[in-house]
């Protein structure tokens, strides 16, 4: 990888397990990064989101650029399990439920060649929250590269050709990363090895609302102080990680 794609990454961030609270919590961790990148005068940019209409989302992407990005927040890339009584919750029961992030370096698009004849390019309209429609026109941009099955979109462009330059940049960086894994064949392969089945039992950290606790479970570290950490003030957790 050179320095450049060091400076550059995807985060992709997927509800799991958990129903409307995981679609929350995936949107809480959608402003914990978006925020810690504004502390890092760090550049985010949205590619594609799959908003609901609780203020969170089914999936997410961005291209996130700085100095040092991909070091920061490689270790970012597993399972996300958050206990606590959801907004939607009635009776005060604590719900267990998972998201899913990945980081994936961004590479430049002379590292790999991806012939046009793999891809089945597709335009829709962009959607807002709850599905709906925004767009008249069909600006957003789906591929698919046929030999890995790997499907990106773009839809936060204006144009057509702005979502379909986004879209191949996060292609080619999904094909080089499994490349690099030498799982060219499957990128479903390499992000189960990422991120597992997003599963709850699968998880590197747990934000337990109740006793105010962040545990990362690689490295069996707790800090609280969740809301503060949600904030964006992550460099709490990430310290102690380094350490």
């Amino acid at each position: 990888m050179n320095n450049n794609s060091a400076n550059k990454i995807i985060l992709e961030i997927r509800a799991g397990a958990g129903g409307d609270e995981a679609a929350i919590f995936a949107g809480d961790l959608v402003r914990m990064y978006q925020r810690f990148a504004q502390k890092k005068n760090w550049k985010f940019s949205v590619i594609d989101a799959n908003q609901t209409s609780l203020e969170g989302y089914k999936t997410f992407v961005a291209l996130i650029e700085g100095l040092n990005v991909y070091e920061e927040l490689k270790n970012e890339s597993g399972v996300h399990r958050v206990q606590r009584i959801p907004k939607t919750e009635k009776s005060g029961r604590i719900h267990t439920s998972t998201a899913s992030v990945a980081i994936v370096p961004k590479v430049e698009t002379q590292e790999i060649q991806i012939n046009p004849v793999d891809l089945e390019i597709s335009f829709f309209r962009s959607s807002g929250p709850g599905g709906q429609n925004v767009n008249k026109v069909e600006t957003a941009v789906r591929i698919l590269h046929k030999p890995t099955g790997v499907v990106v979109s773009s839809q936060e462009g204006r144009s057509q050709s702005a979502n379909r330059e986004q879209a191949m940049g996060v292609l080619n960086s999904k094909l080089y990363e499994a490349m690099q894994q030498q799982q060219a064949s499957s990128i479903s392969a390499l992000r189960k090895e990422q991120i597992g089945s997003a599963d709850r039992s699968e998880k590197i950290r747990t934000y337990n609302f109740p006793d105010d606790r962040i545990t990362d479970h690689r490295l069996n570290i707790k800090t609280h102080n969740i809301e503060k950490v949600l904030d964006g003030n992550l460099d709490i957790l990430l310290d102690k990680i380094k350490k």
